[in-house]
């Protein structure tokens, strides 16, 4: 191994864009980030877009500083590959000439059809019959592409190829219009189990109807996407002629740089949208008609269970309720996370009874999810509601993950935990006590980074396989080992609790939503 031999990688999350230098070993040796001004605008309310140069300018400004700092030790010139992983289910239309033509719609959007079209009798019978009616019909309102078809029709006829932020960037890199098979996450027409675009007579084709004129190739991970143009060179300071080499989403790539390539290890991510993911040579659906995700490691599945705005959760409250808190982190110079998390080691595991049901944002298999408290005393205070939020979102990541172990036969002994919510050994002690197994953080909160990495060292030939990238660039740092007596009052409140709110409280969601809808 040639420890000098590096491996530049961009992260581009929802809320910043990270510039990485990374060797073998798994050391971060140079690192730029950007946190956006302005991670999404609203033209209208729920809407969520941005400019289709935005992520790409970032690079370049990123790309030039850690160039500026690599230089001072001749870093820069031991790149032997470029990586870029992305968000998830974020798209663009492009014209002919690959041009864009509106801004990017994110996954952030909450957008909605109307109305959709009718569908053939024989397949509304069958929805009916499995009570698949209202998730499907939420897939195809939600769909950005059903949406421009009916509302931007001209746009839409215009409309060559319809691509993820992560195909657009490869563009920007290579002048290739291509993407992984592990990138290829969101309201799009992929084939997971087949690792393929949908074929004509796949249901997949009626919720998201694209026809194969707008999509774009695909590769699998650790294939050369293109070599850095002398365009791209010029504008990120990059070498041209650098392989560019497919990785996948920030989340797969995160679950590989947590280690997780057996099902006995599930990676926890707490970050704006919070997930319990494994990877698996299996094809299990997380839950009920839910495929998994194509893995960043060839041939291997992540069956995901999702909490949308999951983490975001604390920074709504952060927001509406922790002013106090907020200004008196300011005058100590540190994070409000910091005290939050002291103001919760005074709350009892169970917040003396408040129960939360995170479900803020409807999904697939909960169309009329909404979010929930119960128990709510006089003793209760807005440091009780804090902590409820953590243990509910870790009460939904326990439903999703014993969900994905019944379905696969299988049995998880240990997390992995990423994402700032990772941060606070508080929550890592709580989510310890609460999942009954020991929590693990590595040796940096850059895991997808780190991931991401790791393949592009696979593909150039620095290891021989991913178990071997895994045990030299992956190292466990922090443990969190499980209180069994509070584990014992948790496992009471999921099963006599909170396993019973939604089916208890969804009759109520479905009525509310009637009654907003004016019915």
């Amino acid at each position: 191994m040639n420890e000098k031999e590096l491996i530049l990688t961009f992260d581009i999350g929802t809320q910043s864009a990270r510039a990485l230098l990374v060797n073998a070993k798994g050391d971060i040796i140079h690192k730029t980030q950007k946190v956006y001004d302005q991670p999404y605008f609203s033209k209208r309310p729920s809407w969520a877009e941005q400019k289709p140069d935005f992520y790409w300018q970032c690079i370049g400004e990123i790309s030039r500083a850690l160039k500026a700092k690599a230089d001072v030790n001749a870093d820069w010139e031991n790149i032997i590959g470029v990586t870029c992983t992305t968000i998830r289910d974020s798209c663009l239309c492009l014209d002919k000439e690959f041009r864009p033509l509106r801004d990017i719609i994110l996954w952030l959007d909450g957008r909605r059809l109307e109305t959709v079209k009718s569908l053939p009798l024989t397949m509304a019978v069958l929805l009916k019959v499995a009570n698949l009616e209202a998730s499907f019909d939420l897939l195809r309102k939600a769909a950005a592409c059903n949406w421009l078809a009916e509302n931007e029709s001209e746009i839409w006829a215009k409309t060559d190829k319809f691509v993820l932020v992560s195909t657009w960037l490869t563009y920007k890199f290579c002048g290739r219009l291509v993407d992984s098979t592990a990138s290829v996450i969101g309201h799009i027409p992929f084939d997971v189990k087949n690792n393929r675009w949908a074929k004509s007579d796949d249901m997949r084709r009626i919720i998201f109807d694209i026809p194969d004129s707008k999509l774009f190739d695909l590769v699998n991970p650790g294939e050369i996407l293109g070599t850095i143009t002398a365009k791209a060179a010029e504008e990120t300071g990059i070498r041209q002629g650098l392989p560019v080499i497919a990785t996948g989403s920030d989340k797969g790539c995160e679950t590989l740089g947590l280690s997780c390539m057996a099902p006995d290890k599930a990676a926890l991510s707490f970050g704006t949208t919070a997930t319990v993911q494994i990877t698996t040579r299996d094809y299990i659906e997380p839950l009920p008609h839910i495929p998994p995700y194509q893995a960043v490691v060839p041939g291997y599945f992540n069956p995901e269970v999702e909490i949308f705005r999951g983490y975001w959760l604390l920074s709504w409250f952060k927001k509406e309720f922790a002013a106090k808190e907020v200004a008196e982190a300011q005058k100590l110079g540190i994070r409000a996370e910091e005290l939050l998390d002291e103001r919760l080691r005074d709350i009892r595991p169970g917040c003396d009874g408040l129960v939360m049901q995170p479900f803020w944002t409807p999904g697939v298999s909960m169309p009329f999810a909404k979010g929930a408290v119960i128990g709510f005393s006089d003793v209760h205070t807005r440091i009780h509601l804090y902590r409820a939020i953590i243990e509910g979102i870790n009460f939904a990541l326990m439903e999703g993950l014993r969900s994905i172990e019944k379905r696969g036969g299988l049995k998880v002994e240990r997390l992995f935990a990423a994402g700032g919510g990772s941060q606070s050994d508080e929550v890592c002690r709580i989510t310890a006590s609460m999942f009954g197994l020991p929590v693990y953080r590595i040796q940096t909160f850059e895991a997808s980074g780190l991931g991401s990495s790791l393949i592009g060292f696979v593909s150039q030939g620095v290891f021989s396989s991913f178990e071997e990238g895994v045990a030299s660039m992956v190292h466990l740092k922090d443990e969190f080992l499980p209180d069994r007596a509070i584990h014992t009052v948790y496992e009471a409140i999921y099963e006599r609790v909170f396993a019973k709110m939604f089916d208890k409280c969804s009759p109520l969601y479905q009525e509310l939503v009637h009654i907003q809808n004016g019915k």
